[in-house]
């Protein structure tokens, strides 16, 4: 994907006493009292700051939080916890600026943190006025910010239209070169892990998936739609019978191609849907009517686990059981384990996943973990993101 990078343009001495716009993924988890409860997003987003500050460049960084509602301004949609914690990360204040659409007074060498751009009216629809008066702001615009990378906004596709110059920043960089090289360009075989509980909202995906993949590992919810179609029993686990006809022409694509959607051999099952439920592994045959299946079995889990290590590229979505309840983790923690131990290119993605990253410890061994749940989804489903398809266009002139 051929976009103009920031880091480049750092490199060749072009930032230096210009007006940067960059447009960050700050939008982070807070408790009741407004605290942010995990931060990793600012954190991502400080090499961008950081290299345009050093760059001797005038910084202007906004972000979305929440959902507010368009011009109706509350102390719960204010950026100014997230001003903190930056400042603290960057050793330096970084003043919070309201009511910034028409003009933004900052100098080189210094930032500030533009209020929540979706309290501006026209940001969800992209509006050209809007788009044009952010461009004015700006000599250089930097889309850092992949977990929006899907929504075409003022913010993230308006003002790369109009900005004098259109960049991605190096998390979005990043993230361009990850998704490349595991679709675009694998290492064969190509193995994707796509779970949940629900075929319905991942259907397109196990679609365009099934066209590119060597193996296609199902999981939770949708493994059991996928054993329903295969025949097996399922008890009265989590399952959506009218979509079974789907789930057996993704089976039959797959095997067309010579390739396969492994079906589980034995499951783990529990009479309730309870943490302190008693575990029970069964043959994928022997299911009872009564039962939930919670998570794939051990000879599952090793068969699979098996497949991961041969991998020459893993794309991981979603975990294969209900790993937050101890008895049912075993799965998605062999699973884990697995592409921990591959020498596969491996890329992870969505809220579930990196839970599931984080508990495990396997963050350094993880090839990429992507920072967008709802844009790593889109870009598996084939389609082109808006704001890379912008950029794209800017960078061809």
């Amino acid at each position: 994907m051929n976009v103009l990078r920031f880091t480049d343009l750092a490199a060749q001495g072009k930032v230096a006493g210009q007006r940067v716009f960059i447009r960050a993924d700050l939008n982070v988890p807070q408790d009741d009292a407004g605290n942010i409860t995990e931060d990793t997003r600012i954190r991502a987003s400080v090499p961008c700051i950081r290299q345009a500050l050093d760059a001797g460049a005038a910084v202007m960084v906004t972000s979305h939080l929440g959902r507010p509602t368009e011009g109706q301004f509350k102390p719960e949609d204010s950026l100014a916890p997230v001003a903190r914690r930056l400042g603290e990360l960057l050793g330096r204040e970084v003043p919070l600026v309201s009511n910034w659409v028409d003009s933004v007074q900052v100098a080189p060498g210094q930032v500030v943190l533009l209020e929540n751009c979706r309290l501006n009216k026209g940001e969800k629809k992209n509006d050209e006025a809007l788009s044009r008066k952010l461009a004015a702001l700006t000599d250089i615009y930097v889309n850092d910010a992949f977990g929006t990378a899907h929504r075409a906004e003022a913010t993230t596709y308006g003002i790369a239209q109009y900005a004098r110059i259109a960049c991605a920043g190096p998390l979005l960089a990043a993230e361009i070169d990850a998704i490349t090289q595991a679709l675009a360009h694998p290492k064969r075989p190509l193995v994707a892990i796509v779970a949940g509980s629900k075929v319905s909202t991942k259907l397109t995906i196990l679609k365009s998936l099934a066209d590119k993949v060597d193996q296609l590992i199902v999981g939770g919810g949708i493994a059991n739609t996928f054993m329903l179609a295969s025949g097996l029993p399922i008890g009265k686990s989590l399952a959506e019978p009218d979509l079974r006809d789907q789930a057996q022409a993704v089976i039959e694509a797959m095997r067309a191609r010579g390739a396969a959607v492994p079906i589980p051999v034995d499951v783990v099952t529990a009479k309730t849907f309870a943490a302190d439920a008693p575990a029970t592994v069964k043959d994928a045959n022997a299911v009872a009517e009564d039962d939930l299946i919670l998570d794939i079995g051990p000879r599952t889990a090793e068969i699979l686990a098996a497949q991961l290590r041969e991998a020459g590229t893993i794309v991981w979505n979603g975990p294969v059981g209900v790993f937050e309840f101890d008895a049912f983790s075993k799965g998605t923690e062999a699973i884990a384990r697995a592409i921990a131990a591959s020498s596969a290119f491996s890329i992870a993605g969505g809220g579930d996943t990196l839970a599931a990253i984080a508990k495990y410890g396997i963050e350094d061994r993880v090839g990429y973990i992507s920072t967008g749940g709802g844009a790593f989804l889109e870009v598996l489903e084939g389609k082109t993101l808006p704001a890379f398809e912008i950029l794209e266009k800017r960078a061809a002139g």
